[in-house]
Parts: structure tokens; sequence; C-alpha cells
């Protein structure tokens, strides 16, 4: 593990409930509030946050592609969505004429198409589908998304990255149950967009292991993972693509949620936690974002 400098994390707000789905949109920072069917925005220059969006069927996830179209993950509505104006266009809510479990988390590759993790967490009443997977959809013309399922080895998937190059997606099998695995798993991508076996560069087991993750510049990966109930506590890991452990900053609350960066240089990372802050660190580091792009 590298040295560097620890991270300072300032509280930049408070709520009374889980946040997720941090999203730089160029300016301020976009979260979500699930429980309350909320998104917010939080504007670096007043310090000030505001209701950004309601009625959003418990939006978790979201991504921006590089045109700034915001997509979303409504684990509430089952659905995985992009948000037009005041309008939600669905984009996928079925496989194989079953309802999706809950959308969680979604990321989306140089082509345009959005892979996304289907787990169900908590209640699992009225569930259609018998696994618990990750989708992929492929953009074409006339506004459809053909929807293709390429993992039938989860069972709790959560957190997901496309690796810069497009060829490795990063899935974060992440289920609550003792005893079951907690892994960052690396696949690789096929010409096809099918997936191969994976590699497990991380094994977080017994503790909590990865909920939400981003990209850096160089490929690396920074992940929110642990909690107070056991082992090292909340953190942010740094890993590089190979799975080494390069750096971990430690949190000063509990349940880190999800994380990415922004501000102008995009040295700064935002972070959600379960316990209903949103938190920000200056680093060393810069993301990589598709919008608005990273310069070289």
């Amino acid at each position: 593990m590298s040295q560097t400098e620890k991270w300072t994390f300032d509280i930049l707000a408070e709520f009374p409930v889980l946040l997720e789905g941090p999203a730089w949109d160029g300016k301020g920072l976009l979260f979500t509030e699930i429980a309350n069917n909320r998104i917010h925005r939080y504007d670096p220059a007043t310090g000030k946050t505001r209701i950004f969006r309601e009625s959003t069927s418990e939006a978790n996830g979201l991504m921006f592609d590089t045109e700034g179209k915001l997509y979303a993950c409504e684990g509430g509505g089952r659905r995985v969505v992009v948000y037009e104006g005041e309008r939600t266009k669905v984009l996928a809510a079925s496989f194989e004429r079953q309802r999706l479990n809950s959308p969680n988390d979604l990321a989306i590759d140089a082509s345009g198409r959005i892979w996304f993790t289907d787990p169900r967490y908590g209640n699992r009443d009225g569930l259609e589908l018998d696994h618990e997977s990750v989708y992929r959809l492929d953009p074409v013309e006339q506004g459809n998304w053909p929807i293709t399922r390429v993992t039938f080895d989860t069972t709790r998937p959560n957190g997901i990255l496309v690796s810069p190059d497009g060829q490795t997606l990063y899935v974060a099998e992440s289920p609550h149950d003792e005893g079951s695995k907690r892994e960052l798993r690396a696949y690789p991508v096929n010409g096809d967009g099918s997936l191969g076996d994976y590699q497990v560069l991380h094994d977080f087991s017994p503790h909590r292991g990865i909920d939400g993750m981003c990209l850096d510049i160089e490929g690396n990966i920074i992940a929110t993972a642990g909690s107070d109930a056991g082992g090292p506590g909340p953190l942010i890991y740094v890993f590089n693509p190979t799975g080494e452990v390069m750096e971990t900053h430690t949190l000063p609350v509990d349940y880190p949620t999800n994380c990415t960066f922004g501000d102008a240089d995009l040295k700064t990372l935002y972070v959600t936690t379960g316990s209903g802050y949103l938190l920000r660190a200056e680093t060393e580091r810069r993301g990589l974002l598709w919008y608005p792009p990273t310069a070289s």
C-alpha cells in the first residue's frame, strides 16, 4: 500500500435518511434521497442544497452521458430511466416479461451502452425474477434500448464501473447475508458485449463490501466500503486495476454509500452515506467523468 496524505472530509449537509447517487453536473453535485423520492443539488459556490427533482420512484444511482443527459436507476419503480426536462422516459422495466428487481447503480461506456445492477435489498415481496443480475442496455435507432442479461453468477450486485478502455466491467458483489461473498470483481468484456469469467480483485468478507465507486483518470477505482459494525470501519479505498489496495482513507461518519469527483479541477471527492451525510475532501487524484468531459 502506498503512503499518501490522508484526505480530510468535511460535512456539507445532513439528512435524516440514507443518501446515494452522487453525480457532478459541471457546476454542482446531484445526489439522491431515496426514501423521499428526491434528487437534491449541492452548490459549492453557495454551500447550499436545494431540491432538484421530486417524484423519482426511489431513484438511487445517477449518471450523465457525454451529452449531459441524466440517467437513473429508480429502485422503487423497478426501472432504468432518463430524465428529459420534466419528462421521465423509461428505458427498461422488465426482462423476459418479468419486472426487474430494484435497479441500483449504473455505468455508461464509450459506445453509450448502459450497464446496470439489479439486486433486491430489504423487503423481497413481489419479486418476479429468480436471479439478481447485471444487465446491458444497447442504444439503437428510434430510441429503443434492448436489454441483455450479462451475469449469471451474482447474488447482490451493487456498484458498477466500466474501465476507461472498455475492456473490463467492475462489479461489487455485496450481499448483506452473513457468510456471503463480498467481493470486488473484474469481468472481461468480450467483443459482442458478453462477459468472460470474473477475477476477484478484493475480498471484503466478513465485513461490509463495496456499495458505490468511481474512477480517476489513471483508471484506479475509488470505492466506498466498510462500517462501524466491524473490521477497519467506514473507508474510502483506492484500488489499482489489478486490485492492489493503494490507499485507504478513514471517514468521520458511518456507512459510506457512493462517491464521485467534482469541482472545476475534478480533484474533489464527494461522498454520500447511509447515515445521511454529504461529505467532501480535497484529493491529489483527478476524476474521470463522461460529463463534463475530463480534459487531458
